[in-house]
């Protein structure tokens, strides 16, 4: 945070001085940074905590939520620099690219640094969500030192304002992204690359599994992941049904990665409930 809030004020003057509004749209861009890193170090604060009686499941969450933030402020973001890059289409100005040459390659150390450093929790959204965005401000810098060669050598001044834009659709295209996931973790849905069919067909592979139905899966955040289903079985011991149960919960973790399984067992000859119903024939 403290590197990226230097390198914000490092742009602001270096745009100013150089009068370039690509190297001012990336320091606002990084400006967005220093927040995001906070609500993501805040988040995974959060998501170590144990769960409690009003967040029984804890706080996995909490990184998915502040993913969401994020992107929500970028996508934002991104439209206000479109905006300034075609207003400075309209109305070109002469920029100094040497203001623009150094004062980006400073970025890309610094953007380039932290990206390396979070490439170890690329597995996490919240993480993957400042790795993205601080790849695409590495981006951004050698686009904006390519472009001020380019402007040395040509004098075309659409060339700043075409960077600039450039930058907003890359922040945009990355955001919605993440945007989408996050969303759809919030929403309770299925986690990406888990299918509730091959699920479900697995489970009622082991022996003493008749039927499976009611399947629900979803991520509580980051890595975890919940199950619960309705499983019918034959009339069995209490002592048969708790390794059944056992079972079930094995297979479960060790096959796709669920920790919590919740499960329901009901007897055979009950009526079945509505919901995706996995037939005694389908095993075979």
């Amino acid at each position: 945070m403290a590197a990226t809030l230097g390198l914000v004020v490092a742009e602001v003057f270096g745009g100013i001085l150089g009068r370039s509004v690509a190297l001012l749209n990336d320091a606002v861009h990084n400006l967005s940074d220093v927040p995001a890193l906070g609500i993501s170090y805040l988040a995974m604060l959060w998501a170590e905590r144990p769960a409690d009686s009003e967040k029984t499941y804890g706080y996995h969450r909490a990184g998915t939520l502040a993913a969401f933030t994020n992107a929500f402020v970028l996508v934002l973001l991104s439209a206000w620099l479109g905006y300034e890059a075609i207003e400075r289409f309209r109305s070109p100005v002469v920029v100094v690219e040497s203001w623009m040459i150094w004062t980006s390659l400073a970025a890309l150390a610094v953007n380039g640094g932290i990206t390396l450093a979070l490439v170890r929790g690329r597995g996490d959204l919240n993480l993957r969500s400042i790795l993205v965005h601080n790849f695409g401000d590495a981006l951004s810098n050698i686009a904006i030192i390519a472009g001020a060669f380019l402007i040395h050598a040509t004098g075309a001044l659409w060339i700043d304002p075409l960077l600039g834009l450039a930058i907003g659709l890359l922040v945009l295209w990355s955001s919605i992204g993440i945007l989408r996931e996050s969303s759809h973790i919030l929403l309770e849905g299925r986690p990406r690359g888990l299918s509730i069919e091959v699920v479900a067909r697995t489970i009622l592979a082991i022996e003493g599994v008749q039927e499976v139905h009611d399947v629900h899966i979803w991520c509580l955040g980051g890595d975890h992941n919940a199950l619960s289903l309705h499983a019918r079985v034959p009339d069995m011991h209490l002592d048969e049904c708790e390794r059944l149960l056992a079972s079930i919960k094995e297979v479960a973790s060790r096959e796709f990665g669920i920790e919590h399984t919740t499960v329901q067992l009901e007897r055979a000859g009950l009526p079945a409930k509505s919901g995706y119903v996995m037939p005694e024939a389908a095993k075979k």
